[in-house]
């Protein structure tokens, strides 16, 4: 199963562990169970401190156990993780083998603090992107406190599971028998579900820090660059942000960022934050901001004011707060979000295997994501609000080539229809004869754009008809001192590389702002 390469280097990797590891496993005479054997049985072969035993001791077939001996420290996956959850699976057998993790010790000694018996149930699917995030954050907060048990489940095969929960989206987070929570989240975010008091600390820890040169508030692809190119002129320069990486940790696939002719969006992501940590820049998650008070006079401070009561002061302000999915706003569909309303065909579809779905959108991501879900489902029907098809030719050659797949132009949904726990259908109207129609179906995907996350700058800065960030060519808004780049401005054409390009300039701008202002120092420093 494992090619010779793979095992030369797996082999590199299980050197670090310390502490002896049992893979247990609970299989039957079913080929996934054949496959999860012989998988087991060559990571086994690799390292004297793994063993493999059958124990058929769980109720979950096929499963295994990474259990440190002689200890209760244990984690489970629940059937083959291979695709995005192979990381998941080395991570575990190292952290469970006593490899130290690279996590900051404040939130190693959060997690070992952790008072209760936690038992959390992931479902996951092989296509998700956003999947490993949560996986490996519990793999881990199980690995450091043994009150903690985990197990991983692919959800697309165990279906009866899947369907007996109502799971229709992932990963979906179940804690001792009720669920958690849904979609990414990172190990801080986890935690500080867990942790009632970790807001409180971070709040009182925010009040006390000192003014920031530069405060980028936004940590996707223009944050990040933002705050390199503010760092590496020696000022003082932080990041504030609701998840660093922002929508591109939602991207399954990048093909156009120049040099890099393929990656995945986690991956960039990750690239992105080991950049930002070389330089010293403060990065401060899981802080929504709500507030900008401009400064009062040119030398003056701005407060950017956040959910959790605290604010952060800075000589200027680099907004980067992206964009985020647009929701089609007619009833039903918030009550239905998660219950078969889904705006990630890649990390969902896989659970709606066999079953009928729509996709409202016929652009890009639209059409695409209803190539990538004729391959599952049983059934799609694209629903185009405009006369016609927006997307590529060639990805509108590709959908009308397969046979499960329905075309519907010139219809605006109109509502969401479920039971009272999913879907089962939506209703639309024929823009041409104002008819009304419905559609049975068992899921809905929605693919209609974005639109910009500023509602909180209405009447402080100057923003367009759509929302965005009014910014002339240095990136500088209608308020002095504050910059804003990315998805969330007026720029056009909302791309990974045009983004960072746009928050390089604003760092630039934000530098040659202060240093025409006075301090000497700064000035000294150019």
């Amino acid at each position: 199963m494992l090619d010779a390469a793979l095992k030369t280097q797996l082999t590199g990797y299980f050197a670090r562990i310390t502490q002896p590891i049992e893979l247990a496993a609970s299989l039957d005479d079913g080929a996934k169970s054949r496959e999860m054997q012989e998988l087991l049985e060559e990571l086994a072969a690799l390292s004297d401190k793994i063993s493999f035993v059958r124990r058929d001791d769980d109720a979950r077939v096929p499963s295994f156990a990474i259990t440190r001996v002689g200890t209760p420290v244990s984690v489970r996956f629940a059937g083959l993780p291979m695709g995005h959850e192979f990381n998941s699976l080395i991570l575990a057998l190292l952290q469970v083998g006593g490899h130290p993790p690279k996590e900051a010790p404040a939130v190693l000694e959060q997690i070992r603090a952790l008072d209760g018996d936690f038992v959390f149930e992931t479902y996951f699917s092989l296509s998700c992107q956003n999947c490993p995030d949560v996986v490996q954050a519990l793999n881990l907060i199980s690995a450091i406190n043994p009150r903690v048990r985990h197990v991983a489940i692919d959800g697309a095969l165990f279906q009866a599971e899947v369907t007996a929960r109502e799971v229709m989206a992932v990963p979906s987070v179940f804690l001792n028998g009720k669920p958690f929570a849904q979609g990414r989240m990172s190990l801080e975010q986890i935690l500080a579900k867990l942790d009632t008091g970790a807001a409180d600390r971070q709040a009182a820890a925010i009040k006390g820090k000192d003014v920031f040169d530069v405060l980028v508030v936004g940590g996707g692809p223009a944050g990040a660059a933002a705050a390199v190119y503010a760092a590496r002129k020696g000022i003082r320069t932080g990041i504030a942000a609701e998840r660093f990486g922002g929508q591109v940790l939602d991207t399954m696939g990048i093909e156009n960022f120049i040099s890099v002719p393929e990656t995945e969006g986690p991956k960039m992501v990750a690239a992105l934050e080991q950049h930002v940590k070389a330089y010293d820049v403060d990065i401060m998650n899981l802080q929504t901001a709500v507030g900008l008070v401009p400064a009062a006079a040119p030398n003056g401070l701005a407060e950017v004011k956040l959910a959790n009561g605290a604010s952060l002061k800075a000589r200027t302000v680099i907004l980067s707060t992206g964009a985020r999915w647009r929701q089609m706003n007619v009833p039903g569909e918030a009550e239905y979000r998660n219950k078969g309303v889904a705006y990630c065909p890649h990390c969902d579809g896989p659970l709606f295997k066999g079953k009928r779905v729509a996709v409202i959108g016929g652009g890009n991501s639209g059409v695409e994501a209803a190539i990538d879900l004729a391959g599952i489902v049983a059934h799609v029907t694209l629903i185009e609000f405009d006369s016609r098809l927006r997307a590529d030719a060639v990805l509108q050659d590709k959908l009308r080539s397969l046979r499960n797949v329905a075309i519907i132009t010139s219809a605006q949904t109109t509502e969401v229809h479920g039971d009272g726990s999913k879907v089962v259908g939506l209703s639309y109207k024929d823009r041409e004869t104002g008819a009304a129609q419905r559609l049975d179906l068992d899921g809905i995907f929605v693919q209609i754009g974005l639109v910009p996350n500023t509602e909180w700058l209405k009447g402080t800065l100057a923003l367009s008809a759509r929302g965005e960030i009014e910014v002339d060519a240095r990136g500088q808004t209608s308020v002095p001192g504050v910059f804003a780049a990315g998805d969330a401005t007026t720029v056009p054409y909302k791309q990974i590389i045009i983004a960072m390009g746009d928050g390089s300039k604003a760092a630039l701008s934000a530098f040659d702002y202060l240093i025409r202002q006075a301090p000497a120092e700064l000035a000294a420093a150019a």
